[in-house]
């Protein structure tokens, strides 16, 4: 499912101080500062309205109708600094993109079923590098593992892409990798034979230990 840009449209001001104390200014009156380049224009520095800017950054790869001093521009969210600590975003870089044109995106991948009984699904990559239409981004790439064996092994090429997007990511790229399960009784035989290995190798240090002290008489 694509992004819906429409309810992206937000009214942005153009800022014209900058550094740190500027963005903790900033920062405090609610808004978020952003800079916006792209299709060789100079970057615009500008104000994001916090709580409509929160919401819809909250989807990776957010497209955004930025509306500026009348006139509206289609952005790309290309990098969301969040705070580390804090449900706050400190800074967004945003990327002039139009209807129509293809862009290069990480898109997260979607896992659904269930595996055979007794395997490990492991997402290997969490997202995978795609071309989309700027404006028909999708949300996810969804990968079923119904069913699969262990040992079955889903790559980047094998992924069943939504119309209209392509592959970037190297086709051989591991996404999904299904394992053999462990069992509790395997894994605690297991640890059982480590420690009769190493109970018999401490017996074996102690019946030296006489012999080293005799030698040392």
């Amino acid at each position: 499912m694509a992004q819906n840009t429409a309810d992206n449209k937000m009214t942005v001001e153009r800022r014209t101080q900058f550094g740190k104390g500027a963005a903790r200014k900033i920062r405090r009156a609610g808004k978020i500062p952003a800079v916006m380049y792209g299709h060789g224009t100079d970057p615009v520095h500008i104000a994001l309205p916090g709580h409509d800017a929160m919401l819809a950054l909250k989807n990776a790869n957010a497209v955004l109708t930025l509306v500026i001093d009348g006139t509206e521009q289609l952005a790309l969210a290309k990098d969301v600094q969040r705070d580390p600590i804090k449900p706050v975003i400190e800074h967004v870089d945003l990327v002039v993109i139009r209807k129509g044109e293809k862009v290069s995106v990480e898109v997260g991948i979607h896992v659904e079923g269930e595996a055979a009984a007794e395997t490990l699904v492991s997402v290997e990559s969490p997202t995978v590098e795609v071309l989309a239409e700027a404006t028909h981004i999708p949300e996810s790439i969804v990968v079923s593992v119904e069913g699969l064996e262990a040992g079955s092994q889903i790559k980047a090429g094998d992924l069943t892409l939504p119309a209209g997007i392509e592959l970037v990511a190297d086709p051989e790229t591991l996404v999904v990798n299904v394992t053999q399960q462990v069992s509790a009784e395997a894994l605690e035989a297991e640890l059982g034979e480590g420690g009769e290995e190493s109970e018999a190798g401490a017996e074996g240090d102690a019946s030296e230990a006489p012999a080293a002290e005799a030698a040392a008489e």
